[in-house]
């Protein structure tokens, strides 16, 4: 990318922008012409039913995954045809709170928290030190600094990840389900701290969710997705608004209504009993 082609992309309101984005699994089609933009400053939201590709849509925007067809561009930049330098440099850009937290089970937190500043620099080790405290703080775990990931709580380890997320300082940091297994305690300090580092650290949020009620409190955008396109978007407080059975059936967390609860199956009793047939 030239310089005058960064200084653009730099005043481009949206970070992330999906055009016409085609990608399908296994004969599955999971997204159909998808179009989406993730607002450069804002806590953006993709929410949607279980097996719709939210965590897949994460794996296309950071290169893990290419698209059948269509554009996924990242400050700019098209992520499919970056060479393995260029996709290199824009992770480094970007911060990610996995899951399950994917702390590594034999370091101690400071050292978790330290391992992405070990691999990427060259800082000596004080000042390592100093910047693994800085981010532990501000999580509020600075006293766990020596505790192993086994002497944690689950909300404890999760915020153990998120200092390790924003260690490097990201421009993009990205959660995938951050608030499942949290009891009530942990997911309130997760909801604040998912808010105040965007805003304390003027980055860009997107989080990949289904709990509707902690999105509404945190995301200043909000997309719908289910059948590979998306169904509505917007501030999630309005979403509920919306005519569409489908997003009423989720917002509302309806058991009954045009988003299916099996997986798509042949027909049941054929599949019982259609080898005893003579």
């Amino acid at each position: 990318m030239t310089q005058a082609q960064r200084l653009d992309a730099a005043h481009d309101p949206c970070i992330v922008r999906i055009r016409g984005l085609r990608y399908g699994i296994g004969g599955r089609t999971l997204f159909d012409d998808l179009d989406l933009e993730v607002a450069r400053g804002e806590v953006t939201a993709f929410m949607g039913p279980s097996g719709t590709g939210k965590t897949t849509l994460l794996r296309l925007i950071t290169g893990q995954v290419r698209p059948d067809a269509g554009e996924v561009l990242v400050d700019g930049q098209d992520v499919a045809g970056l060479g393995r330098a260029g996709l290199y440099a824009l992770r480094r850009r970007m911060g990610m709170l996995f899951q399950n937290g994917a702390l590594l089970t034999d370091l101690d937190v400071h050292e978790n928290v330290a391992f992405p500043l070990r691999e990427h620099t060259r800082l000596p080790d004080s000042l390592i030190r100093s910047i693994v405290l800085t981010k532990l703080h501000a999580v509020g775990l600075r006293g766990a600094a020596g505790l192993m990931p086994y002497e944690l709580s689950g909300g404890m380890a999760r915020r153990v990840a998120l200092a390790r997320a924003i260690v490097m300082d990201p421009e993009i940091l990205i959660y995938d389900e951050p608030f499942v297994g949290l009891d009530p305690i942990s997911l309130g300090v997760v909801l604040r701290l998912i808010r105040e580092l965007n805003d304390a650290l003027g980055i860009t949020s997107i989080v990949v969710s289904h709990d509707v009620r902690e999105i509404t409190a945190v995301a200043d955008s909000a997309y719908l997705l289910s059948g590979g396109r998306v169904l509505a978007s917007g501030k999630p407080s309005g979403l509920a608004d919306s005519d569409s059975a489908e997003v009423q059936q989720f917002m509302r967390g309806l058991p009954d209504g045009p988003v299916p609860f099996h997986y798509p199956a042949p027909d049941y009793a054929e599949q019982l009993f259609g080898h005893l047939s003579p």
